[in-house]
């Protein structure tokens, strides 16, 4: 993973440089969902995926109960994305 000129910590953290990694993946997965879904679910998987590792980086400089409650919806976008998977698997984008 590229690093930015000005290094913060949370960049060293696995689970960050996975959810960046998944987010990527997700990019190029949605490039094949038909036209007509890019307002729809293509959209809502794009944007849970790369909220994971946005909630991660931005829970790094809080307190520590708002740690938390951003690694909390980190989760939550994480389990959406399991939703999403699913709903396009269903209509047969993904395998």
């Amino acid at each position: 993973m590229r690093k930015s000129k000005y290094h913060f910590k949370f960049e060293d953290l696995n689970v960050y440089q996975k959810a960046m990694e998944f987010g990527e993946v997700v990019n190029d997965v949605i490039k094949k969902f038909p036209k007509q879904e890019r307002f729809e679910i293509t959209s809502q998987f794009k944007r849970a995926a790369d909220s994971i590792a946005l909630n991660i980086s931005e829970s790094s400089s809080r307190t520590d109960k708002q740690f938390y409650n951003y690694l909390g919806n980190a989760w939550h976008s994480a389990h959406e994305c399991v939703s999403c998977s699913s709903k396009v698997q269903m209509q047969n984008y993904i395998q």
